[in-house]
């Protein structure tokens, strides 16, 4: 069995002839530069590219085969050396009894399939062309279409306060919206881990993802797992998900909760720190309180422990949030090591002291060993690394 890192949540910014797909997602995250980046940049082995349904993004995939760019692995998945894409989709659902939307994530195996399933959604959603539409069906219906499909269905961020499972409002229970039968995973998001998601004992039985949910290049591979697989194709991660054959996620590297946007309750005027039960800030005096994810799990918490079978959850910096190492220093050091997977888990103290000052070099590997001082984020605000 090998070993592969893999993010399965990357957005797409623009088509390739430039017309908006995620619109809060940066211009140059086009499909060709996504795969280029995940690969010679990052040292990523799969991604899962989110807004494939789009009709020019269907058309970029088609050409890249037509030019021999790219190919389609016969047990699924876009092959572009040793990258493998995965497309998928995230849509939204807002169903009769939900307090807020819910975003999903839907997998194919295939290119024939994504097309298949973006005729499909057209006839249910206002606007083809764009990422994390609104779909006029139910949980259910898209869940069994996906399945139909041969697809693969993830309830995505599922903590996170606005657009998830269990962020706010009624919903306490993923079997109100959704059938836990057709369930293949669950995403934590950024401000949660392991240890704070198994606190829902009916989540248990699935197993995580953690993904960087990019909305710009740098921020890919921010979260990602390593798997074990015979190779990085459709059908190997689909029993990766459900652990058979040997095949399973042997680690999931992602933030500390501390550094998400969204872990603690804050004022969102003034990013203060404020209590569940506040209704006005005590700082400012605004009323809007964002509920944090930590609170959010307190509330909706039955369980105590993880599964015994869970695989750790490595709490691991994004390179991008070691204080002093700018974007140009970045690049000096991915040309010098070959990918960030390199510099993040491989490179010893000494061959980084070849390319960056000590000051850097002593953060990253505290930042690997897990030995840095986080100050907390909320709000929509990233937590940071408190400089020594």
């Amino acid at each position: 069995m090998n070993r592969y890192y893999v993010d399965l949540h990357i957005h797409i910014g623009r088509t390739w002839t430039g017309k908006p797909v995620k619109i809060t997602g940066a211009k140059s995250l086009t499909f060709t530069n996504i795969i280029e980046h995940a690969r010679n940049v990052k040292g990523l082995n799969m991604v899962g590219i989110i807004d494939s349904h789009s009709p020019e993004v269907i058309l970029e995939m088609e050409s890249l085969i037509e030019s021999g760019k790219i190919y389609e692995h016969p047990d699924g998945g876009l092959v572009f050396g040793d990258l493998t894409i995965i497309s998928g989709s995230e849509l939204e659902i807002y169903d009769e009894g939900t307090n807020g939307p819910i975003h999903l994530l839907c997998f194919m195996p295939n290119l024939s399939a994504m097309k298949e399933f973006s005729n499909w959604l057209s006839g249910h959603l206002k606007n083809i062309q764009l990422s994390s539409q609104r779909v006029y069906i139910t949980g259910l219906v898209l869940q069994k279409k996906v399945k139909e499909m041969g697809g693969i269905f993830i309830p995505a961020h599922v903590f996170t306060p606005f657009k998830s499972l269990y962020g706010k409002g009624v919903n306490r229970s993923l079997a109100e919206v959704l059938d836990p039968e057709l369930i293949d995973g669950i995403e934590l998001g950024l401000s949660s881990d392991t240890k704070m998601a198994d606190q829902i004992g009916e989540i248990h039985p699935y197993t995580f993802v953690t993904n960087s949910d990019a909305h710009s290049l740098a921020k890919i591979a921010r979260e990602y797992q390593v798997i074990a697989m015979k190779e990085p194709t459709f059908t190997e991660l689909g029993k990766a998900l459900r652990g058979e054959d040997g095949r399973k996620i042997i680690a999931n590297y992602g933030l500390d909760p501390l550094l998400g946007k969204y872990h603690k309750t804050v004022c969102a005027h003034c990013f203060h720190p404020a209590y569940e039960e506040d209704q006005v800030c005590q700082y400012c005096g605004s009323k809007k309180i964002i509920k944090g994810v930590a609170d959010r799990i307190l509330e909706l918490k039955t369980a105590d422990t993880s599964p015994l079978s869970r695989p750790p959850y490595v709490h691991q910096v994004p390179l991008e949030f070691i204080p002093g190492l700018g974007p140009r220093l970045l690049e000096k050091l991915v040309d010098h090591f070959g990918s960030e997977m390199a510099i993040l888990h491989e490179v010893p103290h000494d061959a980084l002291l070849e390319v960056v000052p000590e000051k850097i070099a002593d953060l990253i590997l505290k930042a690997r060993e897990g030995n840095v001082t986080l100050a907390a984020g909320g709000g929509g605000k990233y937590g940071k690394i408190a400089e020594p």
